[in-house]
């Protein structure tokens, strides 16, 4: 049976995620605390992992009860800031400038989140899928190919690939406790799957490899035409409106609607 194997927000852009029992929708239709605070340059150029490394040298925890960002550098300093408050969210932006030297500015959005489909809903990706690409590389286990992939919405019991089924014409939807989901694009992958979540130090020949695989790999029953190129995974979604007051929990059916 389909179920709904795990659900993942990143409630600081490019920062790790943190798992979540059930969520709410936002106004805009991405998941409660998903990428609610980004950290921008003075430019007004968000600094993440597709920009710089050293965002993977981070370790980070959120509470989403309390707000509370703890943040480990490389060399073991740790601090705690609390992102609901002016003065904390101000501490936190001298903090993350003094590391990236840079002149920082944390900005908050709970309409939407700085997701980077902004009029877009949650990234969907089946268990399966994981553990597929982890067998393609023999140093990466399926935890490690989970955090490079950051997907919002993970689903179990189902075959690898499932969620590319839900793109291109005459695609179907997908229901999850009763919310219905439909697809919008497959995601084109950046730099940042290429890294170690923990080191930011690249996996040789990941993107060769991944492409080559995906190619052999790509399911029959999927569009391909809906598909720019094969260094591709995972299928960004949208929920509607009329679906944006309901909760996502942990275990709820999953079922495709024809």
């Amino acid at each position: 049976m389909a179920t709904l194997e795990r659900l993942r927000v990143y409630p600081v852009k490019a920062l790790d995620g943190i798992d979540v029992e059930s969520s709410r929708f936002t106004p805009g239709g991405t998941l409660e605390s998903d990428r609610e605070f980004a950290l921008f340059d003075a430019d007004g150029d968000v600094v993440n992992g597709k920009r710089t490394p050293a965002v993977h040298d981070l370790g980070t925890a959120f509470d989403p009860d309390t707000y509370a960002l703890a943040v480990e550098s490389p060399d073991g300093t740790r601090r705690q800031f609390d992102l609901d408050a002016e003065s904390g969210r101000r501490d936190a932006e001298a903090w993350f400038g003094a590391y990236f030297d840079l002149e920082i500015s944390l900005e908050r959005d709970e309409a939407n989140g700085y997701v980077d489909r902004r009029s877009m809903g949650p990234s969907v990706i089946s268990t399966a899928t994981l553990a597929t690409v982890a067998d393609w590389f023999d140093e990466l286990s399926v935890e490690s190919v989970r955090r490079r992939m950051r997907a919002n919405i993970e689903i179990g019991g189902v075959e690898p690939f499932w969620e590319d089924r839900f793109v291109g014409a005459d695609a179907p939807a997908f229901e999850i406790g009763g919310v219905r989901f439909d697809g919008v694009k497959p995601c084109g992958r950046c730099v940042v799957p290429q890294r170690d979540p923990d080191t930011g130090a690249e996996t040789p020949e990941f993107r060769e490899r991944f492409v080559r695989k995906r190619r052999e790999t790509f399911p029959e029953w999927a569009d391909e035409t809906a598909f720019e190129h094969f260094y591709t995974l995972m299928t960004i979604t949208t929920v509607p409106e009329t679906d944006r007051d309901e909760m996502l929990r942990v275990g709820d059916d999953v079922s495709i609607v024809e």
